[in-house]
């Protein structure tokens, strides 16, 4: 199994050279945009795989300098990633050996190919979706291939914007710093708060910052919301359960840098094990992908059950709405647009995401509506 890139004006013409150099079986494994810093090479790298057996011609990478062995234990683990590597790009190659040669042979597929990697969604993600919009192609759909993909994406789509769902009476938001976790809170009660007439209480058990704790104590003694600092994981499970004849607890944390999250594992493992709080990772969909897939690993051990995206106004692509909760299986539960409160904030909707990924889509979606009615 080999890996090469390809450098081109378009996607298409990057699948054209592999086809030609790689044959019809390579496998499309990764597409995007090239950084200012490669841009005179291309528009778009496009990366392929290819097995080595059907004796495809690719550029053998120059011999590495000898090495110092490595730790036996250290080895044995690397060769065992790797082998479970190579295990998944071969199996993902044996079941799209026709992928690419479809996506190639339609010019419209291309193109929605190309608006989906634009919108930083995942390559894997988007080959998938034009592969089965190019399956009922072949089948005889009486339909455009951008009503096929637009609905493809709408299935795909995953959300959830219930609150605190019967068996919680909490709502904990946890996430990277910056990514804008007091003002949503703000948002969440006033909204499911105040104006559903429940009776709510505000808890901070981001006691480190208090810059953070002033703003949250100011914004809830504004909206008329009981406030209170927890500086302790006991001091919060302590605080639950005074407030359990509350209709709804929102819980603030703080943002943890990468190597806070072992002194914070009191507060990580009290959250996750509560079966009364439900948890919301939020993440600011301004940030690259890559940072975001981060956050989502990082951010793990507190159990979160979906996804809050904030700084959309301040985005420019919006394929993690789509690739993230797809990979985490974790639903994208609400969207923050703003700073301000409480207006600023909406529950996620499955259309609504598809906009944001490819504009105009609600058209194709009622187009191939139109054609089922």
């Amino acid at each position: 199994m080999r890996l090469k890139s390809y450098f081109a004006a378009s996607v298409e013409a990057a699948i054209n050279t592999a086809r030609i150099e790689l044959g019809p079986d390579a496998m499309l494994v990764h597409s995007r945009r090239c950084p200012e810093e490669t841009r005179h090479l291309g528009e778009y790298e496009v990366v392929f795989a290819s097995d080595t057996r059907t004796g495809a011609h690719v550029v053998e990478a120059p011999a590495a300098a000898p090495a110092k062995p490595a730790p036996v234990d250290k080895l044995s683990q690397e060769v065992s990633a790797l082998k479970q590597e190579m295990e998944k790009l071969a199996a993902a190659l044996a079941r799209s050996s026709t992928g690419m040669t479809r996506i190639a042979a339609n010019a419209e597929l291309c193109e929605i190919f190309t608006r989906m990697i634009d919108a930083e969604v995942d390559a894997d993600i988007a080959q998938a979706v034009v592969s089965r919009v190019a399956a009922q192609l072949e089948e005889g759909a009486n339909a455009s291939s951008a009503a096929l993909a637009a609905a493809e994406l709408l299935n795909a789509i995953r959300t959830d914007s219930r609150l605190a769902p019967e068996q919680c009476r909490a709502v904990a938001l946890v996430g990277p710093p910056g990514a804008g976790k007091t003002s949503t809170l703000v948002k969440l009660a006033v909204h499911y708060g105040l104006r559903a007439r429940k009776s709510c209480h505000i808890l901070s058990a981001d006691a480190h910052r208090v810059a953070a704790t002033d703003q949250l104590r100011a914004y809830a003694a504004i909206a008329g919301i009981g406030f209170q600092v927890v500086e302790t994981p006991s001091a919060l499970l302590q605080a639950l359960d005074e407030h359990r004849a509350k209709d709804i607890v929102f819980i603030d944390t703080p943002g943890l840098a990468r190597d806070e999250f072992d002194d914070a594992g009191d507060l990580i493992r009290a959250i996750a094990k509560h079966p009364a709080i439900e948890t919301h990772l939020v993440l600011n969909a301004s940030v690259r992908a890559a940072d975001m897939r981060r956050a989502v690993a990082r951010y793990d051990g507190f159990s979160p059950a979906k996804l809050i995206f904030t700084h959309l106004d301040e985005a420019s692509a919006f394929g993690a709405l789509l690739s993230l909760p797809l990979k985490s299986g974790k639903p994208v539960s609400f969207l923050a647009d703003g700073q301000e409160i409480p207006d600023d904030l909406r529950p996620a909707a499955n259309a609504g995401i598809l906009d944001l990924i490819l504009p105009d889509a609600s058209r194709d979606r009622r187009v191939i509506a139109a054609t089922a009615a």
